[in-house]
């Protein structure tokens, strides 16, 4: 088993890395959590900021489609 570290924002019920990982579609991963606690909110801001760096305009309109749909999926089961 390869192992790489990645940064995440965990927002709206989704993990969104802040680099894009080295694995291919699909490829079943385990993640371990590990909250840093000491970010400032200054901090959290910028990494945030740091969502969609790297990433294609197809990329980023997909991701957010994605989260689009879940968003309204969970509206939905809300109701």
């Amino acid at each position: 088993m390869t192992q790489q570290i990645l940064d995440a924002i965990y927002e709206n019920g989704v993990f969104r890395p802040l680099k894009r990982p080295q694995i291919e579609e699909g490829q079943q991963v385990r993640i371990v959590i590990e909250v840093n606690a000491t970010l400032a909110p200054d901090d959290i801001l910028q990494l945030s900021a740091q969502v969609y760096q790297g990433l294609s305009t197809e990329e980023v309109d997909e991701i957010e489609q994605i989260a689009h749909d879940r968003q309204k999926s969970f509206d939905e089961r809300s109701e």
